[in-house]
């Protein structure tokens, strides 16, 4: 931490000293070891109709019901998985029906875990260090252009109040102070670890701006990556951005934004980045300059994707389940273009600009050669085969079964937004039924989480046994923020393949 006059120290929430191998990604499917999370904060509930798009959600959301019925079981599969003597034997007692007291960062009896980490606790840690609380406050009534008595007022706050404030905009008495940052849950967008290194995001919309402050203030500041600050990446604006006028800035060419969603460290030397709703063609140009550089991969594909809300991100289309096996958006792949084909209407209609997808391949040293990749499955397959290995046939499991209009519908509902805790196991959501079909013809078990914690509970089943599962996450309330177990994290360190 910087030098400054710190306060008591004796309630830090701090996870331990990490060692040096405990920040590594290298696949999307490796064992899972270490993540960030960001249970949903009391400034979801502050969401109202009028602003909900303008803060980059689709609805409101009943704030209990997501958190005692839904989160918190991705909490507990999390636990169980990563850091199991943190629940096990203790799944009725934290049911719906608890006080939830074993959620609440801010609460004695929290879980603690150095394994399933959340940014509210390392955002407190930090705060205890008078002079980043200071400049903290400064940076985040700047960008709120809130008055210097309000500075004044959030000085006199303790450091775990205070992380609750910055982050849900709202005071002890729920009045609201800033707006809410609902996206905060999703914390795979503000970062993403590429081998050893940690690349910080550049949110394309205003209401994501106090995410990567907080983000960055948390990856300088925290000793959980004290032993990385040389391996942190930030991408550059355009040096000449600010003399471009307003409809120059927007364009692909000249803005700098990157979200998390759109980088996949897809295996040890291949890193994937999407251009999409979100993250613009410079910046991936500048990743990739960036990762080349450094030598942390040898292969970087750029997925363009249709610049459309129903897709946002990469992960919102296709998502890894094991070495050999895919989720994936029909239209977007292979069978979207062959029934596009068989309608006489394909052969004489102008051609749909914003379903246009393409996949270009860069290779280290030989960037100004790059290989144009017909689909999807074609780019999934090589990287099953030739970059991870896989002796079995690739397999490809479609949103909705690949069924009109399920296809679209379940996509939407983050049937491809899958989080990998092991080779061929995945969390996903309940409400997409077609695709667990999918799962189930493709031969996955596919199993409720409640169901399946009480097996691990009994003894029937276990983390370390458990394989080809597809797990249930109820989903009534999650589904409406758009996003799904995949953008809910941001792996630390999962085992290399």
């Amino acid at each position: 931490m910087e030098n400054g006059t710190h306060t008591d120290k004796k309630n830090l929430l701090s996870v331990t000293q990490p060692i040096a191998s405990q920040i590594n990604v290298s696949s999307e499917i490796g064992t899972l070891r270490r993540l960030l999370i960001h249970s949903p904060d009391r400034g979801l509930g502050k969401v109202v109709p009028s602003k909900a798009q303008d803060w980059l959600f689709e609805d409101i959301v009943h704030l209990d019901m997501m958190r005692r019925d839904e989160y918190d079981y991705y909490v507990k599969l999390l636990l169980y998985f990563l850091d199991p003597d943190k629940v096990r034997g203790k799944v009725a007692s934290i049911g719906p029906d608890s006080n939830r007291n074993f959620y609440k960062p801010d609460h004695e009896a929290y879980f603690k875990s150095d394994k399933v980490i959340d940014l509210q606790v390392l955002l407190a840690d930090i705060l205890v260090d008078t002079v980043i609380r200071t400049r903290m406050i400064a940076a985040i009534c700047g960008i709120e252009r809130k008055s210097f008595r309000t500075q004044q007022q959030l000085s006199q706050f303790e450091p775990v109040e205070l992380a609750k404030v910055m982050i849900s905009g709202s005071l002890p008495d729920l009045t609201m102070l800033f707006a809410p940052l609902p996206n905060f849950i999703f914390t795979r967008d503000i970062g993403i670890v590429i081998n050893d290194h940690i690349l910080l995001n550049k949110p394309a919309k205003l209401a994501r701006t106090r995410e990567a402050l907080l983000a960055q203030y948390i990856f300088f500041n925290h000793p959980l990556f004290a032993d990385y600050q040389d391996k942190i990446l930030e991408i550059p604006d355009n040096e000449q951005a600010f003399l471009l006028p307003d409809t120059d800035i927007n364009r692909d060419v000249t803005r700098s934004t990157l979200e998390g969603g759109d980088v996949m460290m897809i295996a040890k030397r291949h890193l994937i980045i999407g251009v999409s709703e979100r993250t613009t063609l410079y910046a991936a140009q500048q990743v990739m300059r960036l990762v080349f550089g450094k030598n942390l991969v040898d292969t970087v594909t750029i997925i363009k994707i249709p610049k459309k809300r129903d897709y946002m991100h990469i992960d919102t289309v296709f998502t890894q389940v094991k070495r050999n096996v895919w989720v994936l958006l029909g239209t977007l792949a292979r069978t979207g273009d062959e029934a596009r084909q068989r309608d006489v209407i394909h052969f004489f209609a102008p051609k749909d600009v914003s379903e246009d997808m393409k996949i270009m391949q860069f290779i280290k040293g030989l960037e100004h050669k790059p290989v144009e990749i017909e689909n999807l499955e074609d780019l999934l397959t090589d990287i099953s085969k030739n970059d991870l290995g896989a002796t079995e046939p690739v397999q490809f499991i479609y949103s909705g079964n690949n069924e009109f209009p399920f296809g679209a519908r379940e996509q939407w509902t983050d049937s491809c937004n899958l989080l990998a805790l092991k080779d061929g196991v995945v969390v996903g959501y309940d409400r997409n039924e077609k695709t667990t079909d999918a799962f189930r013809a493709a031969g996955f078990d596919v199993v409720g989480a409640a169901k399946l914690l009480d097996r691990f509970e009994r003894g029937e089943s276990s983390p370390e046994t458990i394989e080809n599962t597809f797990i249930m996450l109820p989903s009534a309330e999650l589904s409406r923020a758009r996003g799904g177990s995949h953008c809910m994290s941001m792996p630390l360190f999962r085992d290399e393949l």
